[in-house]
């Protein structure tokens, strides 16, 4: 038979983070920290136009909840429009920051790849990639957002390319100080990918508005892009790594894989992490970016979502 005690305790269990005690949810937001939802998450939706990019702050209001957005930069455009052509479009800017005020959404951040190496050696190359990135820090003044994510790539010894990345990433925060807009490295790949590498980094620049964005998972230094979804030859531990990165924290990135039957992370402890993260005292946006490989897209931000939420 079934009881009532043990239909209330199904009915909790299947319903799981919609029914946490809100005392979690009070203790999060008065911790300073919040959720926001990375655009990643849907990279496979928007690319097979099923989501147009510009309704994407929309569907994060509409669909989960959430208020904040992390846009990147290779999803914007149209078919007749490259992204890196939409950066300095202003009428296409015009609509994405009005469907995202109608929708009640904060533009906080812009990831921006493929706009050249920033930790190349060769000065010429770089100091491109840097003006590259420039058209980038104008269209977040422009959007509202407060943040641009950028990666450390590029070849060479590393020594040379930590140089290199101390001088692109002064130059950047230099020309963003203006706009009051923050420049944040993700450990994405190489170098990148080791916490204490760009933790000394951090502290060469040793600027208010130059930090990081440490990502859950890239901590991958074989793979270019710091993946450890996928095996993984040489690998930087992540929980010392996001440790590292934290002190310089201006956002997080909580990124997620495929899922297994308890919602859960095979290849992360997530509890691990997040606990990290509350103790490190850092304040700002956890941003949920799910990149399993095989999951509905929609599915994987809801239970990224859940897995924050009861960690929080």
């Amino acid at each position: 038979m079934l009881t009532r005690r043990l239909f209330i305790k199904q009915t909790l269990l299947s319903t799981g983070a919609m029914l946490v005690n809100p005392s979690v949810f009070a203790a999060a937001k008065d911790a300073g920290l919040k959720i926001s939802l990375a655009e990643w998450s849907f990279h496979r939706t928007i690319r097979s136009d099923k989501l147009d990019h510009l309704d994407f702050a929309a569907k994060a209001k509409k669909d989960f909840g959430i208020d904040a957005v992390e846009y990147v930069n290779g999803l914007f455009g149209t078919k007749t429009m490259t992204f890196k052509e939409a950066a300095t479009n202003q009428n296409y800017l015009k609509e994405l920051l009005k469907r995202s005020k109608d929708a009640g959404v904060f533009n906080h951040l812009i990831m921006v790849d493929e706009e050249g190496p920033l930790a190349l050696p060769n000065d010429k190359e770089r100091l491109q990639a840097v003006d590259n990135h420039k058209k980038w820090i104008e269209a977040a003044k422009f959007l509202g957002c407060v943040t641009v994510r950028v990666n450390l790539h590029g070849e060479g010894e590393s020594n040379a390319k930590k140089t290199a990345s101390i001088d692109s990433l002064s130059r950047m925060g230099e020309f963003a100080k203006t706009m009051d807009i923050n420049i944040v490295v993700e450990n994405h790949g190489s170098d990148s990918s080791k916490g204490f590498w760009v933790a000394d980094v951090m502290k060469q620049v040793n600027k208010p508005n130059v930090g990081t964005l440490p990502d859950f998972g890239n901590f991958c230094i074989s793979h270019p892009w710091g993946t450890t979804q996928e095996p993984c030859k040489e690998e930087y531990d992540r929980y010392k790594g996001i440790s590292e990165l934290l002190p310089f924290a201006k956002g997080v990135s909580a990124k997620t894989y495929d899922f297994d039957a308890k919602g859960e992370q095979p290849l992360i402890d997530y509890k691990r992490l997040m606990d990290i993260v509350k103790k490190s005292g850092f304040k700002g946006y956890i941003g949920i970016e799910f990149e399993g490989f095989n999951g509905n897209e929609e599915e994987g931000v809801r239970k990224t979502k859940a897995l924050i939420e009861k960690y929080l």
